[in-house]
């Protein structure tokens, strides 16, 4: 009889307000002030990160620049340096690659380390944990909070706990009653929409789903039934994967002015498919599936897609492709503020063989 694997230790890093901190970092003036990275309302731009000062007026990622303007009049707006937040995120993943190679970033400032075996030899994950977070203050003057436990949802739920500069064990043996006491909004991949739909299916907390059958939970969810239950049980077998494979290949522009012709919107996604071709043929693959995004003025978005027999990547090609779903929306009637094509179902995901290891960017 075959004894029962070791429970893993994982580590979930995530950077506190990273943008923001470190612009407030990098120019003493913006310490201690509300300061959001972003584009300019003049620009229609959006804010792309808040410090925690600005996030006591409302002020969050994804808003209209304008917008958080209003709530702060004294708002701070920078516009963002993408090159030194990439310079920085590297330091930051060396630091991590000291304790494990298996590091999985999700984003330029978070990532999962599996640690159940590492480099230094550390029996203790929370330990390596809060190392790293001294590490990263002292080489970065940055600060992370840092979730530790036995799967990637449990981990990454105690890294938003104790926000910022926290650290947060979740023990093997408190996995299930934390879940039972957690809210169901708090539940990391659960956003307001299904929180709202569980709400109305008397499912408040962990406890509430845990009631609930699989077979109930595929009825009332989909396929996410399945995950659904699999957490309220601190069930997550999923591994760190440091070669994550990138799902789709993209860009976008927000313009300045509304484009009220189809002209200008021909030139526009001409220039955007160009970008697309370049992005594909760095990481060396093509795709099947082609999506079309488009905002309009009053900052309504629909997406159109299609799924080709053959794998493409020329402009030339997306372009056809592009220009065949904007037909079908409603831009002869309305305004847009922004374009966006992005291509999946790429190569690199249907052959793992040919794969190089993607950098993860925020556009």
């Amino acid at each position: 009889m075959s004894s029962p694997s070791p429970l893993r230790k994982i580590i979930h890093v995530d950077m506190d307000a990273f943008f923001a901190s470190v612009e407030q970092r990098d120019n003493p003036e913006l310490r201690g002030k509300p300061v959001a990275v972003g584009g300019t309302p003049s620009q229609r731009g959006v804010v792309a990160a808040a410090s925690y000062e600005a996030r006591r007026y409302g002020i969050h990622s994804a808003m209209p620049s304008r917008t958080a303007l209003q709530r702060c009049p004294n708002l701070c707006l920078v516009r963002p340096r993408f090159e030194v937040y990439r310079q920085v995120s590297e330091q930051i993943r060396e630091i991590f690659q000291r304790y494990t190679d298996l590091v999985e970033p999700l984003s330029l400032d978070e990532a999962y380390l599996d640690v159940t075996e590492n480099k230094m030899d550390i029996p203790s994950a929370t330990i390596i944990a809060r190392e790293i977070k001294d590490l990263i203050l002292q080489e970065t003057h940055l600060t992370a909070s840092a979730g530790v436990s036995i799967n990637k949802f449990l981990a990454k739920t105690a890294s938003g706990i104790n926000k910022p500069n926290g650290l947060t064990l979740i023990r093997p043996e408190k996995a299930e009653s934390f879940i039972e006491k957690l809210a169901i909004e708090d539940f990391y991949g659960i956003g307001k929409v299904t929180a709202q739909k569980m709400h109305s299916a008397g499912i408040y907390a962990g406890a509430d789903l845990k009631k609930f059958s699989e077979v109930d939970l595929i009825k009332k969810f989909g396929k996410a039934g399945s995950h659904y239950y699999r957490i309220a049980r601190a069930l997550d077998d999923r591994p760190v994967v440091p070669n994550r494979i990138a799902k789709s290949i993209g860009a976008e522009e927000s313009f300045a002015d509304d484009l009220a012709d189809r002209y200008s919107m021909m030139v526009a996604l001409e220039e955007i498919a160009e970008s697309v071709e370049r992005r594909l043929d760095k990481h060396g693959t093509g795709g099947r599936t082609v999506t079309l995004k488009v905002k309009y003025a009053d900052y309504q978005q629909v997406t159109r897609s299609k799924t080709l027999n053959e794998s493409i990547k020329s402009s030339k090609d997306l372009m056809k492709v592009a220009l065949s779903l904007l037909s079908a929306t409603e831009v002869e009637q309305r305004n847009v503020r922004l374009l966006g094509i992005s291509m999946s179902g790429l190569d690199c995901e249907r052959d793992e063989e040919d794969y190089v290891q993607l950098t993860i960017e925020f556009s």
